[in-house]
């Protein structure tokens, strides 16, 4: 995976209405709606026979011609096990090269104009899930518990691996070789980090990624990629952050508060998630350390678009000194909130 950013500056309204025109064997409207993303370009469509669908454009070099791949395959999974979501469609006429053998490869869902990936999905609308009393909180787990049977039927060899010695070793290190960090507080900022690699390593010592358990998991599973349609019930959006990892990953982003504070909602969510699958509690005690892998893996993030115009606009004061303190002190926060979870030992079952 290349972290570098590309320029969208050449993906303009006609190149999109062209792209997508060839793939669907059908005729557009000039209708081209931009659609909130930061690192993708996604558009709303139109066609003369006033059918809707979402194009998403995937940045250059973020990710590799088989790991969108797997990303799609994961989803189709998903919707062969009867999950609602927005799979990618089938397009025409497409071949690609397999990037590990070099043997042409039938990549009916993935298309390619002008060294842009690109996608197409029906437009499925619907409201934001909200958590309103615990039975929302079984249907979560349901849904989870569901997607993960879909996830554990093969793996992906080319997405991230969501673990300690791996893609925390990996954005550690990325920010260490980086020049994001404030001159004037880099040295507590190593030093928080440091600590924070010393814990989190040590409570995944025994769940590294050779340890059975991994398997394709959403990544980014929180309320704003969960929508409540009616008469089909959850549908799950965004796979863009899809990974190997342990189930729990999963869990912890759509909590109220920190793990030992949110115990009703596990709860609920695992006596809904073993309807339909078995659950290792004990990776419980692993929530805090993701959530501490996740602060840093969105500072990355941040850093590798700092230079895009609508990010400058979003988070004006992103890197500079005030930030950097003020994640200091948050990460210092997580560090504290992880020697309490292990200490008071509340969200083990």
């Amino acid at each position: 995976m290349d972290n570098s950013l590309a320029d969208f500056d050449e993906l303009t309204p006609d190149l999109v209405i062209e792209a997508v025109e060839a793939v669907l064997d059908t005729e557009l409207t000039n209708y081209t709606q931009p659609m909130p993303s930061y690192i993708n370009r996604v558009y709303e469509l139109k066609s003369e026979s006033n059918d809707f669908y979402i194009a998403k454009f995937y940045r250059p070099g973020r990710w590799s011609h088989n790991a969108l791949l797997e990303e799609h395959g994961f989803m189709l999974d998903c919707a062969a096990a009867d999950i609602p979501l927005a799979a990618p469609l089938p397009l025409t006429g497409l071949v690609t090269e397999d990037e590990d053998t070099g043997t042409a490869q039938p990549a009916p869902t993935l298309g390619r104009i002008e060294g842009f990936p690109f996608a197409v999905f029906q437009r499925k609308g619907g409201r934001l899930w909200e958590a309103e009393d615990l039975d929302s909180w079984l249907r979560i787990g349901r849904l989870l518990g569901r997607m993960h049977n879909a996830g554990a039927l093969r793996a992906a060899r080319h997405r991230p691996v969501l673990s300690a010695e791996k893609s925390f070793a990996e954005d550690l290190d990325t920010l260490a070789g980086s020049d994001w960090i404030h001159p004037d507080i880099k040295d507590e900022v190593d030093a928080v980090l440091e600590k924070l690699q010393v814990l989190v390593g040590a409570m995944f010592s025994d769940y590294g990624e050779s340890t059975d358990g991994y398997i394709r998991v959403h990544g980014d599973f929180h309320s704003g990629n969960i929508l409540e349609r009616p008469g089909e019930g959850l549908m799950l959006m965004d796979f863009d952050d899809m990974a190997m990892s342990l189930p729990v990953q999963d869990l912890w982003l759509l909590l109220p508060d920190h793990a030992p504070e949110s115990g009703k909602e596990l709860t609920a969510i695992l006596e809904g998630y073993r309807e339909f699958r078995g659950f290792n509690t004990e990776t419980l005690m692993l929530i805090e350390p993701l959530r501490a892998m996740r602060i840093v893996y969105f500072l990355c993030w941040c850093g590798r678009q700092k230079n895009d115009f609508r990010f400058q606009h979003s988070f004006p004061d992103w890197g500079s000194k005030a930030f950097w303190m003020k994640e200091v002190q948050d990460l210092e926060n997580q560090h504290d909130q992880i020697k309490r979870a292990i200490e008071e030992q509340r969200i083990l079952f």
